[in-house]
């Protein structure tokens, strides 16, 4: 079982707090979620859904070459708007075979490039991003009497207005070697061509498995459900019976805007002290964020000390943490116990082969004194995600079939509580894929009414009887 990516939530108090706690008898009941799953896509991810759905996403052998997809005609209209291209329409390999599984394509980012800057663009001063005419976004118009031209949107930092085209970046040999040197040089039209071929490809696909009212109507729904009602099922789950009489909820992958509408949701701000980095992520807007119930720590964080952690990193050594990956906080519970909190998020980078296996990391924090949730030696089995993607997304060499969802996907123990071996003990353990404190085993996720690719974990901890002594 190998593994990269580990979702944290940290606790550490003093022994004389520990006391204290034994003393009144009080136990501590913590939750963590990594709330991130669906993106822009609602494709992308297979899905827990229903029969049209699993035929829509199994098209079967429907190979046919890209010149009858992406024809001349289109090619000429292309390139009289790009006004140069080294390369020809005419392509004779098939649009699935030799198009959507070619591992070199997707190496070469010549798909999954334009479509990660043009697929949904952030405008600055609206509601309402804009939209490349697509099946993978939430673009909501009649793909049959929809066209691409006239798409304009300012860039994220709201400096200028920009065509999308305007926006794609030159595809550099330094950082993707399988580009070669002379499709480096024409790489910005290459990019805007393969990316209409995969447009292309995919409208086709979709209408030949069934017919464009059944898929757009199955499109609708996942869009309204899981893009633009994820912000608001995720915070119903937080505010439901089950984890709104949390003492502690950490958070990993949160937008700025989660923040905001969390703060707005009157029975969320009456409960929690909601706290988020003072350094926030506004690049990839994913940030920890720390609830405390205010009738546990009525005062609030203490203090964040997070620059502390990060600068407590071994010298030399590069760890792979990114702006609003590490939230750590001090606190002080209404008994005077002081507690520090950390929520943490371990992003997916290590090269093939080179992941953390969680064995290791088991090893890893016993040998820092901490314990897990799942005791010091944790089960591989015990899965907190099952994701896999579908070929409805650019980065086809991580696409997979129906039948191999659960052997090709993400399925891994990902998701771990900690805290100091000698100060606790687990009383009762949860884990959670519906929102309703049960976690389906062989049901991928995200479903229709769980919106992350991470399972709720949660657990109430007692203090150890057996912990005594000074301060730590």
């Amino acid at each position: 079982m190998l593994i990269n990516s580990f979702q944290t939530a940290i606790l550490f108090v003093n022994m004389k707090g520990i006391a204290a706690m034994i003393a009144s008898g009080r136990k501590l009941t913590v939750s963590t979620w990594n709330v991130a799953a669906i993106n822009n896509n609602p494709f992308e991810y297979w899905i827990t859904y229903n029969e049209p759905y699993e035929n829509l996403m199994t098209p079967g052998d429907r190979d046919v070459p890209v010149q009858d997809v992406f024809n001349e005609d289109m090619f000429s209209k292309l390139d009289g708007r790009m006004q140069q291209l080294d390369g020809k329409a005419s392509d004779h390999r098939k649009i699935v075979s030799g198009f959507m599984k070619d591992k070199l394509l997707g190496s070469k980012r010549l798909a999954s490039m334009p479509d990660r800057i043009t697929n949904t663009i952030n405008v600055v001063g609206s509601d309402e991003p804009v939209c490349r005419p697509t099946i993978i976004n939430m673009y909501d118009k009649d793909y049959l009497a929809s066209t691409s031209g006239g798409l304009h949107g300012k860039n994220k930092e709201g400096m200028e207005q920009k065509a999308p085209y305007e926006m794609l970046q030159p595809i550099k040999k330094s950082k993707y070697p399988d580009i070669t040197e002379d499709e480096e040089k024409v790489s910005l039209p290459l990019q805007t061509m393969c990316g209409a071929i995969f447009d292309a490809i995919l409208v086709h696909i979709m209408n030949t498995v069934t017919s464009p009212d059944e898929w757009q109507g199955i499109k609708s729904n996942i869009v309204e459900n899981l893009n633009k009602k994820k912000v608001p099922r995720t915070l119903e789950i937080l505010e439901s019976s089950i984890y709104i009489g949390s003492d502690i909820i950490t958070l990993q992958e949160v937008s700025g805007s989660f923040i905001d509408q969390a703060k707005s949701r009157p029975s969320l701000d009456q409960a929690f002290h909601i706290i988020g980095p003072e350094n926030m992520d506004s690049v990839r807007d994913q940030n920890s964020v720390i609830f405390l119930r205010k009738e546990t720590f009525p005062d609030g964080a203490s203090a964040e000390i997070t620059s502390l952690v990060e600068s407590s990193f071994e010298q030399g050594v590069t760890v792979p943490v990114a702006k609003g990956d590490i939230l750590a906080i001090t606190t002080t519970d209404r008994d005077g116990v002081p507690f520090v909190v950390a929520s943490f998020h371990g992003d997916t980078n290590a090269k093939p082969g080179k992941q953390q296996d969680v064995m290791d990391f088991g090893k890893h924090y016993v040998s820092h004194g901490l314990s897990s949730c799942w005791g010091d030696v944790p089960d591989p089995q015990n899965y907190t995600t099952y994701n896999s993607r579908t070929y409805l997304q650019p980065q086809l060499n991580k696409a997979c079939k129906k039948s191999d969802k659960r052997s090709n996907g993400d399925v891994n123990p990902k998701d771990f509580i900690l805290f100091g071996k000698d100060d606790f003990e687990v009383d009762s353990l949860w884990k959670d894929n519906t929102g309703d404190k049960v976690y389906l085993e062989d049901t991928a996720f995200p479903t229709l009414s769980f919106p992350s690719d991470h399972g709720i974990l949660a657990t109430v901890l007692v203090a150890k009887s057996s912990a005594t002594g000074d301060e730590l």
